[in-house]
């Protein structure tokens, strides 16, 4: 039986597949575009209980990338964020920021992540990655997911204010605690 479908055609079991072909005609890494289970595969645990999924934008290339996102969620769950609940359930997809179907995931998934990377470019990448979201017809919230900085102050309050006043975009920043012993 055939689930309903989108605008491409494709019903939401055959979304990955979508993106895994798009990727091998385009001559991308099929796990670079996509990081989601088979057709066969459901989105949803052993109990049944269907997985969270975060659809992040703006990652580095390299193996590790998804990884780097996780940590991110274990370590917002360490500092109080029990809406995480276990950072290992979430189903973790990498997207290019031009990719053709970026609108139609918009339209379907309701959690997007910003990768923002630590480095003194980070900012002008992470912006531009905004930039071209909003001309593609991507998400207009997304939760800013970094390597761990403590103080918003500066480049993450920067491009949060940059994001809401040139593009019309509400980036949401999560309270952070500095690493160490808790008492």
């Amino acid at each position: 039986m055939a689930g309903p479908e989108d605008q491409d055609g494709f019903g939401p079991l055959d979304q990955a597949a979508g993106l895994r072909r798009w990727a091998a005609r385009h001559g991308a890494d099929a796990e670079s575009v996509v990081a989601a289970p088979s057709v066969a595969a459901p989105s949803s645990d052993i109990a049944g209980t269907p997985r969270p999924t975060l659809m992040v934008v703006g990652l580095p290339s390299g193996s590790r990338r998804l990884e780097r996102v996780r940590q991110a969620l274990r370590r917002w769950r360490a500092n109080g964020h029990a809406w995480v609940g276990d950072p290992a359930r979430w189903q973790l997809v990498a997207l290019a920021e031009d990719s053709p179907h970026l609108h139609t995931l918009a339209c379907q998934q309701p959690r997007w992540g910003l990768w923002v990377e630590g480095d003194p470019d980070g900012f002008r990448r992470a912006y531009r990655c905004l930039r071209r979201l909003r001309e593609g017809g991507g998400p207009i919230r997304l939760l800013v997911v970094h390597p761990g900085f403590v103080s918003h102050a500066g480049l993450l309050d920067n491009l949060r204010q940059a994001a809401s006043a040139f593009l019309g975009i509400e980036l949401l920043l999560l309270t952070e605690r500095p690493a160490g012993p808790r008492g």
